[in-house]
């Protein structure tokens, strides 16, 4: 018996989608299957209070020792996959769904004389098309949905019979659930088209059933048969209802593993889906370290060899098709290879639309999932932390440890807009209530060395003004002793102000970024802080003035530690420029006019139309807009019609971003 508590997830690293769970035991094996529409709230309350649960669902959690999820786009193809995955592995605690009793089949007898639409259980019978499968109550609501769009026959045979040698139809005939093929109000040509049109709906064929009614509801209303238009928006809403785009479920034919990455520089998580006969029957997923200097078709290229090259690699274990995001390098010889080893044709190739697209976005999404799960878990551990900042530093031959890393970012699009970012880690985790942000503007913005020597000199700058503000205030009080304070008191509200310094400074960038970082903080005489850089393209680390790079094995819990701050600050950055630019963008010359605020200025230029207009105006037409006095109209006059010279003002120049200084 295990703990439930020892292999529980850490908290947030179960996402809230839709997906399909598994519990192992200490072998690997799968003891039990679910599905869930919110995977976190479900999983949750098998660890909350393990001593509430029934009693088969306590021994479940207490034999297994671990817990797996896949996510998908829907409810319906969580109960695609876990239907799949139950009579795939056959869990011991899934005994009450391991028969065809559980989950039914919406069924389409095409082979009779009037096909007929009924819920079906078991073994598959020959002339009959199978759509599912479905939860009870989800399929009678489903098929009771479509019967009043495609009233196909759904009663029995005796039902047909007595209605044939009546010459009355059943109710759902009258009520128009049914055609009556019966009674002849339909051919049985028709009936069967009737019916192959319920088929293609449920085949996949939505949207051009739906687009059809919803023309010949546009048609109802321009020949004002408003009735008829109502009843064709019912039937519209019901199909829109009732269709759900399945991208679990293939045709039946479909033979396809297909792949998805998330990565970064330095890793790629990789995740594959097995379909075999049009069902997910496997899944794996694994992270790989990444190749210096590998494009992404060479990393295919390596997956491809390192999955199906292994010696005891069976021959039908690989499928007819392989889908992959980019074509590997040299995939014609590649498939060839394949070919070989199958014994039969093997394509490679990218899907671009359809259902093997949409169900490679959720491979992708399980990829996503698979990397935050693993940087997260590589992020909390301490044992983990504590070597990382163990090897930094090492390898940068510092004297004290790493108790506080700030690193420094810079962002902008072609020199405009001009932002810095910076993110604070102490113990190897991130402090981000003390991250900042820096509007660069003037000629700090020229490049981006310049960039960073002005904000690394502004965040030094008040640093130490902090200290001597600090240090006059203790003189003050003759309280010496609070020069050196650790306490809670002293401490906390300097660091609020930032009057605490890092151990090591990371900036985005090479040597001539490393190299400004390292003259703004000689030019304000700090000694004790060192600065390093963190080039992308080969995740090399410069120290300044140095010809060459330090090097850090690729599999350095150190560098993943700066890769991380340094994609954190980049993050960081970003999201300040975009709301920087997007304010840039929405700027206005009336910006400028002392007292003009955002509704004067909307009614300003609803009166007027455009601002060209404004600018042309005389006092006495602009104070004919709502709201605008004389004072506030002669102060537009000045700054907007005397030689336009607001256009070049700094609050509105969209070049250099100066408008939000």
């Amino acid at each position: 018996m295990s703990d439930p508590a020892s292999y529980r997830p850490k908290p947030g690293e179960i996402p809230t989608d839709p997906g399909v769970y598994r519990f192992r035991d200490e072998h690997g094996r799968i003891i039990y299957v679910g599905k869930a529409k919110n995977l976190r709230s479900r999983l949750n309350s098998y660890f909350a209070n393990p001593a509430g649960l029934l009693p088969k669902t306590h021994a479940m959690v207490h034999h297994a020792a671990s817990v797996q999820w896949t996510t998908v786009g829907s409810e319906l193809e969580a109960l695609q996959l876990e239907y799949t995955w139950i009579k795939e592995f056959a869990p011991r605690y899934n005994l009450a769904f391991r028969d065809d009793k559980t989950y039914p089949y919406l069924a389409v007898s095409m082979g009779e004389k009037y096909p007929r639409v009924q819920v079906m259980r078991g073994e598959r019978r020959k002339g009959t098309k199978y759509f599912g499968p479905y939860t009870a109550g989800a399929i009678r609501e489903t098929m009771d949905t479509l019967l009043r769009v495609f009233p196909v026959r759904s009663c029995s045979t005796g039902v047909l019979r007595r209605a044939e040698r009546s010459g009355r139809p059943c109710l759902l005939g009258y009520i128009d659930k049914c055609a009556a093929p019966c009674v002849g109000r339909i051919s049985e040509e028709d009936h069967k088209a009737l019916a192959q049109d319920f088929c293609d709906f449920m085949g996949g064929e939505a949207k051009r059933f739906i687009s059809k009614l919803e023309r010949q509801m546009s048609a109802a209303v321009v020949e004002l048969d408003y009735e008829q238009a109502a009843r064709l928006r019912d039937d519209v809403i019901a199909l829109k209802k009732v269709f759900e785009r399945n991208a679990v479920v293939l045709a039946e034919d479909t033979n396809a593993d297909i792949f998805a990455v998330e990565q970064d520089e330095l890793e790629a998580a990789v995740q594959v889906f097995h379909v075999r006969g049009g069902r997910i029957r496997g899944q794996r997923g694994w992270v790989v370290e990444k190749v210096e200097d590998a494009t992404d078709a060479d990393l295919w290229e390596h997956l491809m060899q390192q999955v199906y090259g292994a010696e005891d690699q069976q021959q039908d274990s690989i499928p007819r098709q392989i889908l992959v995001p980019e074509l590997p390098a040299n995939h014609h010889d590649l498939s060839e290879w394949l070919g070989g080893i199958r014994g039969g044709r093997v394509d490679i190739r990218v899907p671009q639309r359809g259902d093997k697209a949409a169900l490679m976005d959720t491979v992708r999404q399980n990829a996503r999932q698979a990397m935050v799960l693993h940087k997260s878990r590589r992020a909390g551990d301490l044992t983990t932390r504590s070597l990382a900042l163990a090897e930094l530093q090492e390898a940068l031959e510092l004297p004290m440890p790493l108790l506080r890393i700030e690193c420094f970012d810079i962002s902008h699009v072609q020199g405009t807009n001009v932002v810095a970012s910076m993110v604070v880690v102490e113990d190897g985790i991130a402090k981000k209530g003390e991250y900042r942000k820096f509007a660069i503007t003037g000629e700090a913005a020229i490049d981006d060395t310049a960039s960073m020597h002005d904000v690394i000199t502004r965040r030094f700058r008040n640093y130490l003004a902090e200290k001597a503000e600090r240090a006059q205030s203790v003189q003050a009080s003759g309280d010496i002793s609070a020069l050196t304070a650790t306490t809670a008191e002293t401490a906390e509200p300097a660091r609020s102000r930032f009057a605490y310094p890092p151990n090591l400074v990371v900036v985005d960038g090479g040597v001539p970024q490393v190299n400004a970082a390292a003259r703004a903080l000689a030019g304000l005489g700090i000694t004790d802080v060192a600065v390093v850089g963190l080039a992308k393209r080969l995740e090399e680390v410069w120290l300044p003035d140095s010809d060459f790079p330090v090097i850090l094995p690729r599999s350095s819990e150190g560098l993943y530690l700066l890769q991380r701050i340094r994609d954190e600050a980049h993050r960081f950055a970003i999201t300040f420029h975009r709301a920087k630019r997007g304010k840039a963008m929405t700027a206005s010359a009336l910006d400028t006019v002392p007292g003009m605020g955002a509704a004067k200025q909307k009614a300003l230029l609803g009166h007027f139309g455009s601002l060209k207009k404004v600018r042309a105006a005389t006092v006495e037409e602009l104070v004919q807009a709502k709201g605008i006095g004389p004072v506030l109209a002669q102060a537009v006059y000045d700054t907007l019609a005397a030689g336009g010279q607001a256009d070049a003002a700094p609050a509105v120049n969209m070049a250099t971003g100066e408008i939000l200084q």
